[in-house]
């Protein structure tokens, strides 16, 4: 089957493109057009999905353009993409045929002027004080006189000539530097590293580990120090287990790092005077207290030569208190060469006394104590079953007595139990209506079972039960009683109990 020919138009001389070719060829127009561009707006819509990349939208008052950061890019930006910032992206322009829209791929983000830095840095002060990583109570005592100083600064700046200039006029310290970048993008990274480098150092180790740390920098802008306001550098600071004192920039500038550390200096000069103490000045305070110490003791020594010298004057003299004490001492010796000897007498008269009897006399006196406690055993085992006896017994009688005691109250309690119920089912008797229908009278109830009072109650062809005393029989109403005469008013009862002849109702 052949296909028919599409008609011509006056068209025909226009190209024909496939969807795919057409987007190919504006994607290569646009690329061309716009090989690097550096777009200004505002992330918002920020997403990071499984596969690294991230995803947002760059806004202004009047359009949004698409961008996309891929995972090999972001660690490279230098700064985390948030909700809000306002940035600076560079990078290129392309398109994305899947959905027919346009795009650009970023290489590199800044924060778009201070106002940005300034809004990120106070957000992110907030968020990690929050955690408590600026708490007073984690700051740590510096030392009064540390053996190391390690220092965490360029290697080529003036800020480590200042610093090692200031040590050496001030106390010289063995001076560990570790180099890093303080500005860029890996300044964080090498800073936050160089700290925990310092605290991981073993204690006896060949390296030294410093009693200190100092983090400097020099002046600059807040594009410069913004290094130091970074996450990582100031988690670091926080987790040293070494003091650390934080000299980043001049006075006037302060960064993270400075809340984060044991001590902020105004300058790197002023770091290294609050990490040593002068040494002359040490020097002068030894001397000084070294005098002290002389001239106290010398006063000492003044006071406690007059003081034994007024104690000699009221001693007498010693050899006469020699010779009285060798006197006493010859008293003495004579009186103990006599207790001895009326000692050794004393145990000698104990030792004869105290000589053993033949064996078997002394097994006849314990038989002997033996037969005489068994009988005392035997006759206080019969007094006590005696007595034990007779308290069972007066036991016995006691339960009895109780017993029958219990028995005679049981009795009078159900005879008088049993009268109040005769007199109370008596009572019940003569308030019930059956000892009124006994006497004659009839009880009169409707259909649904009420009692009919009068007769103004019932009408015309009305069913109603009457009640006897020997049972009960139907009845209903005749027509020559639909309309009853008005029943005559009854006088109440007197609450005297009188009666004037009348009947009440019985109901």
């Amino acid at each position: 089957m052949e296909a028919t020919a599409p008609e011509t138009t006056g068209l025909s001389n226009v190209p024909e493109f496939s969807v795919s070719e057409l987007s190919f060829a504006l994607k290569r127009q646009l690329e061309g057009a716009f090989p690097r561009v550096r777009v200004r707006g505002e992330i918002s819509q920020p997403s990071f999905p499984r596969s690294g990349h991230c995803y947002f939208r760059l806004k202004d008052e009047n359009a949004v353009l698409d961008g996309v950061c891929w995972k090999g890019t972001l660690p490279r930006l230098g700064i985390k993409i948030e909700e809000g910032m306002e940035v600076i992206a560079t990078g290129k322009i392309t398109t994305y045929a899947g959905s027919s829209r346009y795009q650009i791929i970023i290489d590199r983000i800044e924060l778009a002027g201070e106002g940005a830095l300034l809004k990120l840095l106070e957000d992110r002060r907030r968020k990690l004080a929050a955690e408590g990583l600026f708490d007073a109570e984690r700051k740590r005592a510096l030392p009064f006189l540390p053996e190391v100083v390690g220092v965490v600064t360029s290697p080529s700046g003036a800020v480590i000539r200042d610093i090692l200039h200031r040590l050496s006029d001030r106390f010289p310290r063995h001076v560990l530097v570790w180099p890093v970048a303080v500005q860029g993008d890996k300044a964080a990274g090498e800073v936050a590293a160089a700290i925990a480098g310092f605290n991981k150092l073993p204690l006896e180790g060949p390296v030294p580990r410093p009693d200190i740390l100092i983090v400097a920098r020099g002046g600059g802008s807040l594009e410069d120090l913004w290094a130091f306001n970074e996450e990582i550098v100031v988690r670091a600071a926080a987790a040293s287990t070494i003091p650390l004192i934080s000299a980043v920039g001049h006075e006037t500038d302060t960064t993270l790092i400075d809340f984060a550390s044991d001590r902020r200096a105004p300058t790197p000069t002023a770091a290294a005077e609050m990490a040593v103490p002068v040494r002359a000045d040490l020097l002068t305070q030894t001397l000084d207290f070294g005098k002290r110490t002389i001239a106290c003791m010398n006063r000492a020594l003044r006071e406690a030569n007059v003081a034994l010298s007024g104690l000699a004057r009221g001693l007498g003299d010693p050899l006469r208190l020699i010779e009285e004490r060798q006197q006493r001492l010859d008293v003495c010796g004579e009186r103990l060469a006599l207790a001895m000897h009326r000692l050794v007498e004393r145990r000698d008269h104990q030792l004869a006394a105290a000589r053993l009897a033949s064996p078997l006399a002394v097994i006849n006196a314990k038989e002997q104590a033996l037969v005489a406690e068994g009988r005392v055993l035997e006759g206080a085992m019969r007094r006590y079953a005696g007595d034990t006896r007779q308290k069972i017994e007066r036991t016995a009688e006691r339960l009895e007595q109780f017993t029958d005691r219990v028995r005679r109250c049981t009795a009078e309690m159900l005879v008088r139990c049993g009268d109040k119920v005769d007199q109370l089912g008596k009572l019940l008797e003569s308030y019930s209506f059956h000892s009124v229908l006994n006497r004659g009278f009839a009880l009169v109830r409707n259909q649904d079972g009420h009692p009919v009072l009068a007769a103004s109650g019932t009408r015309s062809g009305d069913t109603l039960s009457i009640e006897f005393a020997d049972g009960r029989i139907g009845a209903r109403v005749t027509d020559g009683l639909s309309t009853a005469p008005r029943a005559a008013s009854v006088p109440p009862r007197k609450r005297d109990g009188g009666n004037n002849g009348n009947q009440g109702s019985l109901l």
